[in-house]
């Protein structure tokens, strides 16, 4: 009996436990170094061009061209921000970045709050012919900025508006549709039943949009503030339409008018200064990126 049990032992073959082996591509750990590796080398080739004008704001004239792929320049010139700051004809950047701020600062200010209240009446008024002018509304989305050029100049011209701030912050009391629609989305996600609550206590519509639904929009606002400081401070098409006057420019006007194609041009300076056009979007985006990607996240929910 021994015997046998110890030959069918000897019999059965050794099976391993050892799992398969898996190809080395497939592995967690190498395509989490994957991925990241993607990303920065990613990251690098967008924050690239950011990093050259730093860079190119430091460099000689010479250097500039001469060397044109390095970021640390061999010789540092903090001078050019000092020269680039005296500006041009008597006028420095200090002007052009208060034109730039109220341009920006008023802009947004109007834009943002007569979009709230424009959404407000879309998502919560109830008129006749809501859905058609919400419809006419979202149209305007679609209608390039070139075809409201000559109307609207025409118009400023005969009001004798011409190289004043009017043209550039008059049309922003009616909102702009894309923030209008943001805001809207936003606002049908807040329940009616506060709205009711607020008609049984006594509150009529503007008791409860100031009450009620402003309080709550406060993540879509500053998502909106966002977009249009970015997009008001970097325009230059609408100053160079309007603003004549070089102690009305505002800073990109003023980069693109010290430039002299005709002579000699300091791009150190103007370097310089489109480093320092960049500072109050990466102040403004530092300090609010939690309420910006609240606000497009919260938004892209209730849509």
């Amino acid at each position: 009996m021994m015997n046998t049990e110890n030959h069918s032992a000897q019999t059965i073959p050794y099976r391993e436990s050892s799992q398969p082996r898996v190809p080395w591509l497939q592995r967690k750990w190498m395509r989490t170094i994957l991925y990241h590796g993607f990303v920065a080398l990613t990251a690098i080739a967008m924050i690239y061009p950011i990093l050259w004008l730093f860079g190119s704001s430091l460099k000689g004239s010479d250097e500039i061209w001469t060397n044109q792929a390095a970021l640390i320049p061999d010789d540092i010139k903090f001078d050019n921000y000092s020269n680039g700051w005296k500006g041009f004809g008597s006028i420095t950047f200090t002007t052009f970045y208060k034109n730039s701020f109220i341009y920006a600062g008023v802009g947004t200010l109007l834009t943002v709050s007569a979009s709230a209240v424009v959404a407000y009446g879309f998502a919560r008024v109830k008129f006749t012919g809501r859905q058609f002018w919400f419809g006419v509304m979202l149209l305007t989305l679609m209608l390039p900025i070139q075809v409201q050029i000559i109307p609207q100049y025409i118009m400023f011209n005969k009001l004798d508006w011409i190289n004043t701030f009017y043209p550039l912050l008059l049309p922003r009391l009616g909102g702009q549709a894309f923030f209008i629609f943001m805001i809207v989305q936003f606002i049908r996600g807040i329940p009616n039943e506060l709205d009711e609550a607020a008609l049984i206590d006594g509150c009529g519509k503007i008791g409860i949009f100031f009450r009620i639904i402003l309080p709550q929009l406060k993540p879509a606002i500053i998502t909106a503030a966002i977009f249009s400081f970015y997009w008001t401070w970097e325009d230059f098409l609408t100053p160079l339409l309007y603003l004549n006057s070089p102690d009305l420019y505002t800073v990109s006007l003023a980069l693109r008018t010290y430039s002299d194609p005709s002579g000699q041009t300091d791009w150190g300076a103007i370097f310089a200064m489109s480093s320092l056009s960049l500072v109050p979007v990466f102040v403004i985006f530092v300090v609010f990126q939690r309420y910006l990607v609240e606000g497009i996240a919260t938004t892209g929910l209730k849509g």
